[in-house]
């Protein structure tokens, strides 16, 4: 029997044993035998917050602010080698806060309000920590532009010399992001992290499949997926399509919001098999948790699904009408 063959029965021998599911057993197995070539792994912490949705509030950003890096001595504690945080960490402005004409009528966003020094006197410092305790941290934040351009709804990536190494901008914009708020992005984003490829994704991209399967055919190992929201009631549908992204394309997703929707679905991490590796705590409070992102570079489901995909199956296809193929069932 192949290595490969026995590392396959060894963990299937193990789940069976602890009840484990295959991605589990396969961790541990992994832990066990660091010296494997063909695994990669990333201890990686996902981070529900605190909603924090007036950017006029100086005392507001300044919270937030302390809150996310308060999460982010938790993570390393735990840790951690990168942290992943929801939509607008930072500030996720409110749209009739932010409207013209509100806050009773949504209209166009007056970024005027926004107290644009105070956020980046908190992005600042917390790059100062994020190279302090050598942790990439990743977060949503409102990403300024020139006037009288609309700034972009962004995800910061913090590396962990402190360095803002790329920012992905939401391209799926809502109809209210869209018609009042923000500029849509135009490109897929992935980073690198001791060989790991992470994608980013953002808003209510989840709804959006072929934003996934492209960062599948970007060869990205890990999507980081933030998305923000005062109520529960759109986190079930989010969360189930984390899952099923996560289970189609073979690869993780963490799935970052912010902690009042945790009582539905709390902030996680999915597996590449559909199941929760990690969450959060579901009582609402800002929390973290932690899974290790391992990367079995012989698993043969990617290949096969991408085989599958091409043009696998045409020479196979019989030339037959199965409305008129005999005039039976059977």
């Amino acid at each position: 029997m192949t290595q490969n063959g026995n590392l396959k029965r060894r963990v299937r021998a193990r789940a069976a044993k602890t009840g484990e599911s295959y991605t589990a057993a396969l961790r541990h197995i992994r832990r066990a035998s660091p010296d494997h070539p063909d695994t990669k792994s990333v201890p990686l912490a996902v981070a529900q917050t605190s909603i924090f949705n007036d950017p006029r509030n100086i005392s507001g950003l300044r919270a937030s602010g302390m809150e996310m890096r308060g999460l982010m001595r938790d993570a390393h504690k735990a840790g951690a080698r990168l942290i992943h945080f929801p939509e607008g960490a930072t500030c996720s402005p409110n749209k009739r806060v932010m409207s013209e004409n509100g806050p009773r009528e949504i209209g166009p966003s007056d970024w005027a309000r926004f107290n644009w020094a105070v956020l980046r006197e908190e992005l600042d410092t917390t790059g100062k920590l994020a190279r302090e305790l050598k942790l990439w941290t990743v977060f949503g934040s409102v990403h300024q532009l020139t006037p009288p351009h609309r700034p972009h709804n962004s995800l910061y990536v913090i590396s962990d010399r402190g360095e803002l190494m790329t920012r992905y901008d939401e391209r799926m914009l809502s109809n209210t992001k869209i018609s009042f708020m923000y500029s849509p992005g135009k490109v897929p984003v992935t980073f690198d992290v001791d060989g790991i490829c992470f994608g980013c994704a953002l808003g209510m991209e989840t709804h959006y499949p072929e934003i996934f399967t492209e960062y599948e055919r970007l060869d990205a190992d890990c999507i980081l997926f933030s998305t923000t929201g005062e109520t529960p009631s759109a986190a079930p549908a989010f969360a189930a399509e984390t899952l099923g992204h996560a289970a189609s394309n073979t690869y993780w997703i963490s799935y970052s919001a912010h902690a009042p929707q945790s009582v539905a679905a709390p902030a996680g991490i999915a597996a590449p098999d559909g199941h929760w590796a990690a969450q959060c705590s579901s009582d609402g409070a800002p929390a973290i948790a932690v899974a290790d992102i391992a990367i079995d570079r012989e698993h043969p489901a990617r290949p096969w699904r991408r085989k599958a995909r091409a043009d696998l199956y045409t020479p196979h296809q019989v030339n037959s009408d199965p409305r008129s193929d005999g005039r039976t069932l059977f």
